[in-house]
């Protein structure tokens, strides 16, 4: 119970003072799609209700406290005993009944609203698939193919275009969440899990794997770039581009990292379309140099830190499932070189 008080405390001292949570990239109580408005009401609904127990309950005892204590004029014989009330009993008896008859009903409706909402015709499909640790997404409608970074276009409310969300993993049990556009929605293997989100403001909206999925649960992050229509369909055309158009215009030292690449191991986990590089069990690099971070979320994608994570990934990211390469000076060099013009 204190800790929804808590919840409510901060909650509303932050959006008089226009500081704390209201700014969280994170925070629930700041939705900006439909899912997330209904979660949001849902919340602010059970907030209320359980303030005013708490209110209540305290109240009570506080009274009770004050009224019958202990005063010097009392006398040592034991007061009268009541024992049992009807009305009292029936009381605290249908009264929270009601009460959780009533939050049943309300996160039945919530969940029917989000769940079984039906799909528009123009609504955008994405296929999700969680991995340790990072995520994939295909674009199966328009030939995409990318990891980490969820591009999605803005949805109008007069004419709404949502995103359908597949979900699915290739090893354990992870849970795609991102707090101001939806609820949390598990990826179980060997089962297909739906979700749907319609961002309303162009933006960046982060989350978090929310299931415990192994030693880099913590870092596997989340980034939904939601765009104007433009904006997505300038992103798209960009991602299907083969990358041997990058490639025309790089620098000497960039055609000499491809032929290192593809002569590596890295062809074994990773793929870059139009290339012998077809492995799947790393991120498609095919458009690396045009995501704004690598590892999943947690590092910045420069060639620095692009060069540091090939030569060792673990000291960015301890735990993450890929190998040093045990790469020298050079290749490594050529190597960024080479993973920089893939835009």
């Amino acid at each position: 119970m204190s800790d929804v008080v808590a919840l409510a405390v901060v909650y509303h001292w932050s959006r008089l003072t226009g500081s704390g949570v209201a700014r969280s990239p994170t925070n629930i109580f700041d939705p900006a799609a439909t899912p997330a408005h209904s979660i949001f009401g849902l919340s602010m609904l059970v907030l209320s209700v359980t303030l005013t127990i708490f209110l209540l309950v305290a109240g009570l005892l506080f009274f009770v406290l004050i009224r019958y204590r202990q005063r010097p004029s009392d006398s040592e014989r034991e007061p009268a005993q009541v024992y049992g009330s009807n009305q009292i009993e029936l009381s605290w008896t249908v009264i929270p009944i009601l009460i959780v008859v009533m939050l049943f009903l309300s996160t039945t409706r919530v969940i029917l609203d989000t769940q079984a909402a039906p799909k528009p015709s123009g609504a955008l499909d994405v296929t999700v698939i969680g991995h340790q640790f990072w995520w994939e997404y295909r674009y199966p409608k328009l030939g995409v193919v990318t990891a980490n970074e969820l591009h999605v276009p803005i949805s109008d409310p007069a004419k709404p275009t949502p995103t359908y969300l597949s979900l699915s993993s290739a090893d354990t049990d992870h849970s795609f969440w991102v707090p101001r556009l939806a609820g949390k929605t598990d990826l179980i293997p060997n089962r297909l899990n739906t979700m749907w989100i319609d961002p309303q403001a162009p933006g960046l909206y982060l989350g978090q794997c929310a299931q415990y999925c192994g030693t880099q649960h913590a870092k596997m992050l989340l980034r939904v770039y939601a765009q104007s229509p433009e904006d997505f369909a300038s992103w798209i055309k960009q991602q299907q581009r083969p990358a041997a158009q990058d490639l025309a215009g790089g620098s000497a030292a960039a055609v000499e990292g491809q032929t290192v690449f593809m002569h590596s191991a890295c062809i074994n986990c990773h793929t870059i379309a139009g290339t012998v590089a077809t492995g799947r069990f790393g991120p498609d690099l095919t458009h690396l140099a045009s995501r704004d971070t690598i590892a999943s979320g947690p590092v910045q994608n420069t060639p620095e830190n692009l060069r540091k994570w090939i030569a060792d990934p673990a000291s960015m990211k301890p735990g993450v499932l890929m190998p040093s390469m045990h790469l020298n000076d050079h290749d490594l060099d050529v190597i960024t070189a080479y993973l920089t013009t893939l835009h």
